[in-house]
């Protein structure tokens, strides 16, 4: 838990060097997905951290210029009743990547070291099975070539509550803020508590976690994207301009009337 917010003191990013960053660090993700593609890589990478710690905002900007079909995101939603009776890890499997893709987890198994545990949805010896359990299971998905990358999104409390109240009082936001959002406000020891144990259990030499200072939501994002791409070892191989053939012409040809279509109101 933080106890202070470590933005403070530090010069706002500009807004022109910032997008001019991200574009850069954009072209590079290309870069890496062209390269993963390529050499069949499978690659997982996990976002975990505070509710409004700003990893769904990293997360669009990794995906925005990628190919969904080597990149996608994997937000999981309540397990069905089928689904809390099968082996913990078994949903979360199926979504693991193939050769040549990239699949970035929106929370991912580690919601039963927090959400779970602190909320009560587990057992105590769910929990401490979890806790057992997962560092095997990653080194087992790590034997099998996936590369694993987690990273938590740490936020101080007076960061997070100006995002809640902003959330809060923005019709375009205020979904962000669910029923398990508000009640995780009175809990936020418990939070703390259950991320120091789930780091010393879960923070291994194999598989460790990133820490991204999140106050800064600009410098999160940034910082977070030059370090994935310093994880794995790529090289450009984005495809030369091709030369476009000329446009299919028939003289003979005539398009239907727009009278017979149902075209959307020009309102703007």
């Amino acid at each position: 838990m933080k106890d202070k917010d470590k933005s403070k003191g530090r010069k706002k990013l500009k807004k022109k060097f910032y997008e001019k960053e991200l574009i850069r660090l954009q072209v590079e993700l290309v870069k890496l997905q062209e390269w993963v593609k390529a050499k069949g890589l499978k690659v997982v990478v996990l976002f975990e951290g505070r509710d409004a710690a700003g990893k769904g905002g990293v997360i669009k900007r990794i995906t925005e210029e990628l190919n969904p079909r080597v990149c996608r995101v994997v937000a999981l939603g309540t397990p069905t009743e089928k689904e809390k009776n099968q082996w913990y890890f078994q949903r979360y499997v199926a979504q693991l990547p193939a050769a040549g893709e990239m699949v970035l987890f929106d929370r991912s198994w580690y919601n039963r070291a927090g959400v779970e545990h602190v909320m009560g949805f587990c057992t105590q010896a769910e929990y401490e099975q979890f806790l057992y359990d997962c560092p095997e299971f990653e080194r087992m998905l790590m034997r099998n070539g996936i590369i694993l990358i987690k990273y938590w999104f740490s936020i101080s409390d007076d960061a997070q509550e100006e995002r809640f109240q902003r959330r809060n009082t923005d019709p375009v936001r205020r979904w962000k803020l669910s029923p398990m959002d508000v009640v995780s406000r009175t809990k936020w020891v418990d939070y703390s508590r259950a991320k120091d144990a789930m780091f010393k259990h879960t923070d291994t030499k194999d598989s460790p976690w990133h820490v991204v200072d999140a106050d800064d939501k600009k410098r999160a994002r940034l910082n977070c994207i030059h370090h994935l791409l310093s994880l794995i070892s790529y090289k450009d191989l984005t495809p030369s301009p091709v030369k476009l053939p000329p446009v299919q012409k028939d003289k003979k040809y005539r398009r239907p009337p727009m009278s017979s279509q149902h075209f959307v109101p020009s309102v703007y």
